[in-house]
């Protein structure tokens, strides 16, 4: 089974700004109230710990794996419960430059696993409505 989350949101400022706001992932747990924690060196191969939160669910710690980090650009990381082909979730920030003084922001997750159906109505509730608070989010921070 696949199930896929997609969010964005338009923000006026540019993937530089935002990029820095993005990555500063000591200043999470004043700011995101989704992604409560990242630890770890941010570089492609190295393993990172992740703390999220999403709204009225259970919050959880794992171990995702870098797969892309291009500065002012994207960052994806691929997580596990338990261990690969349970419930993997392929995460991804992106970062579209309009060339106008906008960027464009786009959270998205690609779960797969054999344990993904038992999830769907919380992952197209909670864990999409911590997508879009952690949007909102940035974009007040990268227009203040």
């Amino acid at each position: 089974m696949i199930k896929k989350i997609k969010t964005e949101i338009l923000i006026n400022a540019t993937p530089e700004k935002i990029w820095s706001i993005l990555t500063k992932f000591e200043n999470y747990p004043n700011w995101n109230p989704f992604i409560k924690s990242i630890d770890g060196e941010i570089k492609v191969g190295s393993k990172i710990k992740v703390r999220i939160e999403p709204p009225q669910a259970k919050g959880m710690n794992f171990t995702p794996k870098i797969l892309t980090f291009v500065s002012n650009k994207e960052l994806n990381w691929l997580g596990h419960l338990l261990f690969a082909g349970v419930f993997d979730g392929e995460h991804k920030f992106e970062l579209i430059d309009n060339a106008n003084g906008t960027t464009t922001f786009i959270q998205s997750e690609k779960f797969t696993g054999i344990l993904v159906s038992l999830f769907k109505k919380q992952l197209d509730n909670n864990t999409k409505k911590g997508f879009e608070e952690m949007n909102k989010k940035l974009k007040e921070l990268a227009e203040k």
